[in-house]
């Protein structure tokens, strides 16, 4: 279909796709099976200037918005989504400097995040607070001129490989979630330490780590916002980051199905390509209209944001659940496509189906995504004009 992009995304997209091609299919493999965090790639993105593509220009970036990242990172994901995730974490944790942060904080951080010098990280998960974000037990205590934070994150995305932090903690208890705040950690800062990498079903090449704090010191300078506001951050900053998830889906899902086309054209049954098989035939259709309509619905949902709408929850939550459910479903049946040497891991289907279960699980699970979804419809009073 054609979606009308403009000269910058036309550039942003075929960027992407080079550096996929050239850059990360040759060792997508070797990422993956060394669980390898991907620095060779991360330097070429930067080189290539896509880690401007969603900072203001008055910040030395693009001055794209949610669109024009969600290209990049379909691109990316076709060729890896552990990859693909390794950038886009970054945009993640950029997400409520750019939206919160004052003018000083975002001289500070966001050139280096645009310049890809420095890596984001976004970080609230903890083992009392998952899909219920208002569960985290961090602590941020004022003391003087600065917080003292005491607690751990679990399962944060660029853990360890990142600069930049932006974590959630509890600065009143007795609030309850009115009482979380946000704040801009740096690696480095005393009491600000790593745990063990996790070893992960898929998305290998992606660094998946605990945070740890004990008496960490953060300057009071570093909160963003105001105190009280990290509940609100994090519900903004994750309506805006699902269409990014849902492209990273929809990426993953038509490498699938490329791959799922190529073996279908050669590999001959009963004297034929099985390609010319209704049954074969029927299960590409089917990927590939789901997959559109995945990448419709996506890039709907991005536009929108970016127009500057300001209830966009209900959107969100539908792009990233419609696409990473589809993922799932298009790398299963790749798999039984290519049939057994789809289950080996000479063929790259088998990794893209295990990438694929993450999306349906991480920046809100499927199940509770479609929560939201249900209260917006039932809020409605009537139907949309």
């Amino acid at each position: 279909m054609e979606y009308f992009l403009n000269e910058q995304q036309k550039m942003i997209q075929q960027l992407a796709r080079r550096i996929a091609e050239e850059k990360i299919r040759p060792i997508r493999a070797a990422l993956d099976e060394r669980e390898e965090f991907p620095w060779s790639v991360i330097k070429e993105l930067a080189e290539a200037d896509l880690f401007r593509v969603f900072i203001p220009e008055q910040y030395e970036g693009l001055g794209g918005g949610c669109f024009d990242l969600c290209l990049a990172i379909e691109e990316l994901s076709r060729a890896c989504s552990g990859v693909a995730i390794s950038y886009a974490a970054t945009a993640l944790g950029t997400y409520a400097i750019l939206a919160y942060g004052n003018d000083e904080q975002k001289r500070k951080y966001l050139p280096q995040i645009a310049a890809g010098a420095r890596l984001a990280a976004f970080a609230i998960t903890e083992s009392t607070a998952g899909s219920d974000a208002a569960g985290i037990r961090t602590t941020a205590v004022k003391q003087g001129d600065h917080y003292v934070l005491n607690g751990a994150k679990q399962f944060i995305t660029s853990g360890g490989e990142a600069d930049i932090y932006t974590v959630i903690a509890l600065t009143d208890a007795s609030k309850g979630s009115r009482g979380a705040s946000a704040f801009v950690v740096e690696k480095g800062m005393p009491g600000f330490t790593f745990g063990k990498k996790e070893a992960k079903l898929g998305i290998r090449a992606s660094a998946t780590r605990e945070l740890v704090f004990r008496n960490c010191e953060v300057p009071a300078s570093n909160v963003l916002g105001r105190e009280g506001m990290g509940f609100i951050i994090v519900m903004k900053t994750v309506d805006y980051s699902r269409p990014g998830v849902g492209a990273q889906a929809l990426g993953l899902a038509q490498g699938a199905l490329e791959e799922a086309v190529a073996y279908a054209r050669q590999r001959e049954q009963f004297g034929h390509p099985i390609s010319s098989l209704q049954a074969i035939q029927h299960m590409l259709a089917n990927m590939a209209i789901e997959i559109e309509a995945a990448r419709a619905l996506i890039y709907a949902t991005a536009r929108t944001i970016d127009s500057g709408a300001k209830s966009i929850s209900e959107e969100s939550a539908m792009a990233k659940v419609f696409a990473s459910d589809v993922a799932m479903r298009v790398c299963t049946d790749a798999v039984q496509v290519l049939g057994g040497v789809g289950y080996m891991k000479d063929y790259p289907v088998e990794k893209m189906m295990r990438d694929a279960k993450i999306t349906q699980i991480y920046e809100g699970t499927n199940q509770v995504l479609r929560n939201v979804v249900a209260l917006e419809v039932l809020k409605r009073k009537g139907m949309r004009q």
